[in-house]
């Protein structure tokens, strides 16, 4: 079979990207495959075009809400009726209309949260899945900087399902956090494709500050010389909102703020104008960007330090998928990773909420729980997900709850060393003075032997490859999903 002939058949296009035909061929030769790509490299294909060629049912377990529904309308736009999203954005009558004709569907991706649910598996599993993909699968792995509890039950599910041929991707899963992947998803012979997590056309650059005012003055000093369009990242929803509003006040009316914390609603129109060029500039935090496929972005600033180098890459690689030149700047004042510390602890419950939530467990509903004892959905998933490993490895005898309070505290203060250590060191790579690439890519295992005249600011940088602006500069009126909605129903 001629790959190429099939690419051009079923998408037009002449070639494939880097990774692409070698990650297809596994996977239509019947491999278990792990995929570590760069972003930006297109992955979907990878189990677009083998569902194209064989005729089979694909099974896409994707870790956003909104990152499948982009998905799914992005497949349609191209054509491809058969694809559907299963998710909490559908009602009852319509999730029920899609279980009953799950069979009619070609692509269908899922949240790993609605895979526990038994009605869904059920119907699953009355269905002959020829391909199971993982997105985003560092997702799976504890040690990895995006993990989910749920994702861990996802070789249960996978065996339940007979087994069929798995494609694991990401963009950013070293060695560790692999052979969790291959581990938990039971994958007892597997080809592992990785490329280097190196984006040669962004170069790095960090500037050093002394205080929060010389943060602020630097910030907008950049944003106003880069050519846009471009994202800043914040650890902060407040300091995203806030500066958003003072960049507009400063005359830079096409910004936005995304985060986490805001109506569904808002968040897609924000995504929307961004991509559709009404916005240059969106002040977010780290809940923006999966799933944005813009391939434009000319700057990618860090306003606080990144949690990991994974957390880096993954959001420095929204920037430049043209394959034009993009700069990934770091604002960095020393003592910056206090705040990373501060709140990765308190991502975590505490030992009294530990003790407290699985003595009072069976007692009281979760909310009650949640409210008494100050948790957040993210404590309830790890509390309730560590119970179950607890009770599975006592082979389901009633737990004994300060057996079950201290192994979930082990287990916690494991994850926590783990995130401190990665915030250290990206402490060190800011406050060092060797080069950036080499440095972030050593965190991965990987040596860097390459030549960039672009490389970053140590090897040297010229910053006025990255200055200027061609876009026009009209000041667009950016509107609330309620006033956007008004006004077109008022236009009809």
């Amino acid at each position: 079979m001629n790959l190429h002939n099939e690419l051009n058949r079923w998408f037009g296009y002449t070639d494939f990207r880097l990774g692409q035909e070698e990650v297809i061929q596994s996977v239509l030769e019947g491999r278990d495959t792990i995929a570590m790509l760069p972003t930006g490299t297109g992955k979907s294909l990878c189990y677009q075009l083998p569902a194209y060629i064989t005729g089979g049912t694909v099974l896409v377990v994707s870790p956003l809400l909104s990152l499948m529904q982009d998905q799914v309308e992005h497949m349609k736009v191209m054509g491809e009726k058969k694809a559907v999203a299963l998710n909490s954005f559908l009602d009852y009558r319509e999730k029920n209309y899609i279980l009953r004709n799950l069979n009619q569907f070609r692509f269908i991706f899922i949240s790993p949260e609605m895979l526990m649910a038994p009605k869904v598996m059920e119907r699953l599993r009355s269905l002959l899945v020829s391909l199971f993909v993982v997105d985003e699968a560092h997702c799976i792995s504890q040690w990895g900087h995006d993990f989910r509890p749920d994702y861990q039950r996802l070789g249960d599910v996978r065996a339940s399902l007979g087994s069929p041929v798995t494609l694991a991707l990401t963009a950013t899963a070293n060695r560790e956090v692999r052979e969790d992947i291959r581990k938990i998803l039971h994958m007892k012979v597997c080809k592992e494709i990785v490329y280097s997590a190196d984006r040669p056309n962004i170069s790095l650059a960090i500037k050093k500050v002394s205080s929060f005012q010389e943060k602020m003055e630097t910030l907008f000093e950049l944003v106003s010389s880069f050519q846009k369009p471009g994202i800043i990242y914040f650890s902060s929803k407040k300091m995203a909102e806030d500066t958003a509003d003072w960049l507009k006040q400063k005359g830079m009316h096409k910004t936005a703020y995304y985060h986490g914390g805001m109506e569904q609603e808002q968040r897609i129109l924000i995504q929307q104008q961004f991509l559709h060029g009404r916005l240059d500039i969106i002040c977010a935090t780290s809940a923006f960007g999966m799933g944005v496929n813009k391939a434009d972005i000319r700057f990618v600033i860090h306003f606080h330090l990144p949690s990991s180098a994974e957390a880096y890459l993954q959001e420095i690689g929204r920037a430049g998928r043209d394959g034009q030149g993009s700069i990934a700047m770091l604002l960095y004042s020393p003592g910056d990773e206090g705040l990373l510390y501060q709140i990765t602890d308190n991502e975590m419950p505490a030992d009294f909420q530990i003790e407290e939530f699985f003595e009072r467990a069976g007692m009281q509903s979760e909310s009650e729980l949640m409210d008494q004892l100050g948790l957040n959905e993210i404590h309830i998933r790890f509390l309730s997900f560590y119970k179950q490993v607890y009770i599975s490895r006592s082979k389901g005898s009633i737990p004994d709850n300060q057996g079950l309070a201290t192994f979930v505290k082990k287990t916690r203060d494991l994850r926590l060393e783990s995130k401190r250590l990665k915030i250290g060191m990206m402490a060190d790579w800011a406050m060092g003075s060797t080069c950036r690439r080499s440095g972030i890519l050593k965190m991965f295992g990987e040596e860097y032997k390459g030549s960039n005249e672009m490389c970053c600011d140590i090897c040297g940088l010229d910053y006025s490859r990255f200055e200027g602006n061609q876009r026009d500069e009209r000041q667009d009126e950016i509107l609330t999903w309620e006033e956007q909605l008004s006004k077109m129903l008022l236009n009809k």
